[in-house]
């Protein structure tokens, strides 16, 4: 009769040495739609979305997967995580209803019922808002503190548009609400970018950019020919104001913010 111990390291055998640039596992899924053999869903999407043919570019469908090959043995069988063959197990963390193998765990995967994907980052750390996106997977830390914005996360992303709601990649809630890959944010961010791509709300705190602002603007004066005002939308509060004209900004009478636009033409008082 084989050993515990022994039966733990045959299913370790290949742990990390298989898989794809996106997860290490140690096996490869049967398509459903179009029954090629790929290392995961996001191998298959990348060599479909490149086809010639737009009608042969397709997405899989993970919850149809019933077939997977192991890379250990190369024996195709059914969706399950130790292998019928050589009883190596295929992945060390293993979702049925997703058909999902990983063997990298730290990562803590878990399987959100609501959602009907597996997250990562730890069950414990994350809740899910039933509003946003009907139904999403947030940061403990957003609870009853973030926007919530209908389908925020059933949406592409802003700035490199691939699909946010299953996408590998971290994501960021906007103060707005709305959502973007963190990558994504950060190479706004590093742009001078500081408005969201989707409303125009300031994403970061810019009290102190207003603060140099009405330094500026205090210190030049502008010409008496240019000295009337100008009717201003407010992108962040969504008011109209009437303020004095200047070629560096126009500031908000009701949120001081300068992320603002103009409205109508001069009018001379």
């Amino acid at each position: 009769m084989e050993s515990d111990s022994a039966s733990h390291n045959k299913q370790d055998f290949g742990k990390f040495e298989y898989g794809c640039e996106h997860y290490r596992r140690r096996c490869k899924i049967r398509a459903p739609c179009c029954d090629q053999i790929l290392s995961c869903r996001h191998c298959h999407n990348e060599a479909t979305s490149s086809l010639s043919n737009p009608k042969e570019r397709h997405e899989i469908d993970r919850i149809l997967s019933k077939y997977v090959v192991c890379s250990i043995c190369n024996t195709e069988q059914q969706v399950a995580q130790i292998c019928s063959n050589c009883g190596v197990k295929m992945g060390e963390y293993f979702c049925g209803i997703c058909k999902f193998y990983d063997d990298d765990t730290q990562k803590m995967q878990f399987h959100c019922d609501e959602c009907g994907i597996c997250r990562v980052g730890g069950r414990e750390k994350f809740f899910h808002c039933q509003k946003c996106c009907i139904g999403s997977c947030y940061s403990l830390n957003l609870r009853d503190n973030h926007s919530c914005v209908e389908n925020s996360m059933k949406n592409f992303c802003p700035v490199c548009y691939e699909y946010l709601f299953d996408s590998i990649k971290n994501t960021r809630i906007l103060k707005c609400g709305h959502t973007m890959h963190e990558e994504c944010f950060c190479q706004m961010r590093d742009q001078n970018q500081y408005r969201c791509p989707f409303c125009c709300k300031t994403m970061l705190d810019m009290s102190a950019v207003w603060r140099l602002l009405d330094e500026e603007i205090e210190v030049t004066s502008m010409p008496l020919e240019y000295q009337h005002k100008v009717s201003i939308l407010c992108n962040d509060c969504n008011r109209c104001s009437n303020v004095p004209f200047h070629i560096l900004g126009h500031k908000c009478s009701n949120c001081n913010s300068y992320n603002t636009c103009r409205i109508s033409a001069p009018s001379h008082e």
